[in-house]
């Protein structure tokens, strides 16, 4: 087995807490910002939880704009993912914000993982900034 040439780094994060800092001194990436999908962090049954809990996760699948949401971002990042390795490029960043950095973002974070490490061969390291998760995929 090869090992990835290319690590996707994805960050969820509250935007009340400023972006993510890319530490591989390459810069760049993407920040999508999750505020225009309904917003499970609102209601009471979902303020304890995260975009990691089924019940949350359940929530945003049956919202239209989310699935809208998830095809761009898969489109866009799909088409880095392939230049970069193409070209060689070692490190990608990308953030996915929203108000808490709780819920939306962890959501489609945890969506773009589990995407990018089964269609592409990559390492995924996952930062859920506000709840100080961090694992690779």
């Amino acid at each position: 087995m090869s090992i990835p040439k290319l690590t996707i780094y994805i960050t969820s994060f509250s935007f009340k807490k400023g972006y993510p800092v890319d530490s591989t001194e390459h810069g760049g990436g993407h920040v999508f910002d999750c505020r225009a999908i309904p917003n499970p962090g609102v209601l009471e049954e979902y303020k304890q939880l995260t975009g990691r809990d089924s019940e949350v996760a359940d929530y945003l699948d049956k919202q239209p704009a989310s699935h809208e949401f998830i095809s761009h971002t898969h489109a866009i990042i799909s088409q880095s993912i392939m230049r970069y390795l193409e070209r060689g490029f070692t490190h990608l960043m990308v953030s996915f914000g929203c108000t808490g950095g709780q819920h939306r973002s962890v959501y489609f974070a945890e969506q773009l993982a589990q995407y990018c490490s089964s269609q592409f061969a990559v390492k995924v390291v996952v930062l859920h900034r506000e709840q100080g998760i961090e694992y690779e995929r």
